[in-house]
């Protein structure tokens, strides 16, 4: 029996704009993510989030080498807080990697990196991302009724929020790889 295979963390980078972009081409909902139909656009998400003067804190999820998901951090240094966002190939979803690496990325977001906040929000008819959230320890804080269109409706979408000073739940955590 082959053992199941074990995600790693470790920073994006320019390589991995061919696993983004297949990752954006296997599931529609990934459009929600951002524009990438192309490998050009992948290209450019990726140097986006990479660049020097970023933002961002962009953590790959890394199975055997290739990019299977992502979690970010867009941090707001005046405020100490960050946007936290997440997303994971269609193939790679469903085996609780997501919740770990989010739970992973959310310590080292509020320990290491200093950030004293964190927010993010998903739609309320993706409840998979809710409880990814409620894993990697953030508490929902309310629901924005009628945030988004999408194809022509209105949809709702629950906020959450995780303070450095909330505790943090036990969780098996993914393990950090060069940094």
């Amino acid at each position: 029996m082959t053992p199941e295979p074990t995600p790693y963390l470790r920073r994006l980078r320019r390589a991995d704009a061919e696993a983004v972009y297949a990752a954006f081409g296997s599931n529609e909902d990934m459009a929600r993510q951002g524009d990438v139909s192309t490998l050009a656009e992948a290209e450019a998400y990726v140097s986006r989030l990479i660049q020097a003067d970023s933002h961002h804190e962009a953590w790959a999820v890394v199975e055997e080498e290739t990019l299977v998901g992502l979690v970010c951090v867009s941090v707001d240094e005046a405020n100490r807080n960050g946007w936290f966002w997440y997303w994971m190939a269609d193939a790679a979803r469903g085996r609780g990697w997501t919740g770990r690496a989010a739970a992973t990325v959310a310590d080292w977001a509020l320990s290491v990196r200093g950030l004293e906040r964190l927010e993010l929000g998903h739609r309320v008819n993706n409840p998979a991302s809710g409880a990814v959230a409620q894993y990697a320890g953030f508490v929902k804080e309310g629901t924005e009724r009628g945030k988004f269109l999408i194809d022509g409706q209105r949809i709702d979408v629950d906020t959450y929020g995780r303070l450095r000073s909330d505790p943090s739940a036990p969780f098996e955590r993914v393990p950090i790889v060069g940094f």
